[in-house]
């Protein structure tokens, strides 16, 4: 049985960091390009960042580059966001996802076929 379990969410004021977790079981973690999303009440869920299955490729989107820090440990299965200079917008609740077996990274949601329950973070002004 797959299970995604996500961490480290939480209240952070503007400028300040903060880091999430996603440790996934059940599967092979490796084979699987991993992916983190945000969705706020009321929005769409938005592409955040992404990782390959090697680690070797990463994408942003633009409005977290240079803030957002993307990384995997695939010999511990997980998944790690750091968030640095944290802004109000980024006040989501922040998703991990698994990408199909042996497939590229993607920024479309429809290509997550595992996800976790979402934790939320908050950014004061």
């Amino acid at each position: 049985q797959v299970q995604i379990v996500e961490s480290g969410g939480g209240l952070v004021q503007a400028g300040g960091s903060l880091r999430l977790w996603c440790t996934a079981s059940g599967l092979a973690f490796s084979r699987h390009p991993m992916g983190w999303f945000r969705q706020d009440p009321g929005k769409e869920r938005e592409f955040v960042a992404g990782i390959s299955r090697t680690g070797g490729q990463l994408h942003y989107r633009d409005s977290v580059k240079g803030r957002f820090t993307i990384s995997r440990d695939n010999g511990a299965s997980t998944l790690t966001l750091q968030i640095n200079s944290a802004k109000p917008e980024d006040t989501a609740v922040y998703y991990c996802a698994l990408g199909q077996y042996n497939a590229e990274m993607s920024f479309q949601a429809l290509d997550y076929i595992y996800w976790g329950q979402g934790t939320q973070v908050t950014v004061s002004s």
